[in-house]
């Protein structure tokens, strides 16, 4: 089974120079918890997440009216390739300890996300979604 076939498509992106209030806005609308960051030509640049949010920026005071997502975004994303096999995005969510993954077209412009949920649910194989959680929860390497 292919990532494409069990992703969420059509993700909405933040941008850099977005303020972390506005994002977090749009994770509250979207009911997410993250969004990728993209910028010139829509090119993935980042993730920003709930969590990044709280302990990059709102345990230290900053203002979320001013603070831009840049500053608390991750800039290192593990990616996967929608046409590449969810075990394939089993084996990444494993290896970089993430319970999602941004999904890229062979363009590099972004197509979705895949989460573990997806893994779990819509492949309809509970041991790889049970594997994955298993590495995922483990204490970081």
């Amino acid at each position: 089974m292919l990532v494409k076939e069990v992703m969420t498509p059509g993700v909405e992106c933040a941008r850099p120079n977005d303020t972390i209030a506005y994002a977090a806005d749009r994770m509250k609308a979207l009911d997410v918890g993250s969004l990728p960051v993209c910028g010139e030509g829509d090119k993935l640049v980042g993730t920003v997440t709930d969590r990044d949010i709280t302990t990059r920026a709102t345990a230290q005071s900053h203002d979320p009216a001013v603070t831009r997502v840049a500053d608390v975004m991750t800039p290192n994303v593990s990616w996967v390739f929608e046409d590449q096999t969810v075990e394939e995005a089993g084996r990444l969510m494993k290896a970089n300890q993430v319970r999602r993954l941004v999904v890229l077209g062979r363009d590099k412009q972004l197509a979705g996300i895949v989460s573990l949920g997806d893994l779990a649910l819509r492949t309809g194989d509970d041991e790889l979604g049970g594997e994955v959680l298993e590495h995922v929860s483990e204490p970081p390497r």
